[in-house]
């Protein structure tokens, strides 16, 4: 079994990309087109999507895939906007159970995609803006960022640390809204704004990838009289960015498998 321990993350080091999964198919296609974008900018590197539900492989199946064609060592990266119980719970789990059968492998597990350490990613907010400047929302007075929702409350003060950048970052106040799990729901966040005094709502889409979730977002801020909503992250520049800096982070202790 290898030691734990610290490396300098090499291109041969295989990446896995770990997603929440969907019954919708455009999920799943926006997270494979997001893995060739960054097998690209990594030339000579594998890097695998995988899913913890609804589609396969799961990483477990992955992981054991790599260890048996004889990788030693592998970088996972958590698809996830918010550190909450995919992350905590879910992702370690995978690792475990991957490891329970068949050769030794060492995996490294970064960071999720949203703050880390209370710091919202510069680049994460590029991706958010250009999203914004593409729907066409032009000059708003306010902003709304919704998410997909969760009950945990340190997650919940995480998207609550991006929006606060996010309105900063253009000067108007920016409120969180939630598709499910939490309140308020986007369109009570816009109407509540809109009843302030707001002439342009606009609104903020803190999701990887299309689905359910984000086009009933989309459909009760229309409804609402947002005047634009953004699109998801993926497809954006600005992500694979983000995902390149979390695979090549500083190295960090291993988990050993097998």
């Amino acid at each position: 079994m290898p030691a734990a321990g610290t490396a300098a993350v090499t291109r041969s080091e295989p990446v896995v990309l770990v997603a929440h999964g969907s019954r919708d198919p455009r999920a799943a296609a926006a997270i494979r087109t997001l893995a060739h974008a960054v097998a690209v900018a990594r030339p000579g590197a594998v890097v695998l999507p995988s899913w913890l539900d609804h589609t396969a492989p799961t990483p477990v199946e992955v992981l054991r895939g790599l260890a048996v064609a004889g990788h030693a060592r592998a970088v996972l990266v958590p698809l996830l906007l918010t550190a909450a119980y995919h992350r905590r719970v879910d992702v370690p789990a995978a690792v475990a159970e991957a490891g329970a059968a068949g050769p030794p492998m060492a995996v490294r597990v970064t960071d999720v995609l949203g703050p880390t350490d209370g710091v919202v990613d510069a680049t994460l907010l590029g991706g958010l803006r250009h999203r914004l400047a593409e729907a066409g929302a032009g000059r708003f007075d306010a902003l709304v960022l919704a998410a997909a929702g969760t009950r945990d409350a340190r997650a919940r003060a995480s998207v609550g640390r991006v929006a606060a950048a996010l309105g900063a970052s253009y000067g108007v106040p920016c409120r969180v809204a939630y598709a499910s799990a939490a309140a308020p729901t986007v369109d009570a966040a816009v109407a509540r704004f809109r009843a302030a005094g707001a002439g342009r709502v606009a609104v903020s889409a803190y999701f990887l990838a299309p689905g359910l979730f984000h086009d009933a977002v989309t459909a009760a801020a229309r409804a609402a009289g947002a005047v634009a909503v953004a699109a998801p992250l993926t497809g954006t520049t600005d992500l694979v960015r983000l995902l390149l800096t979390r695979i090549t982070a500083s190295a960090r202790p291993v988990d050993p498998i097998g």
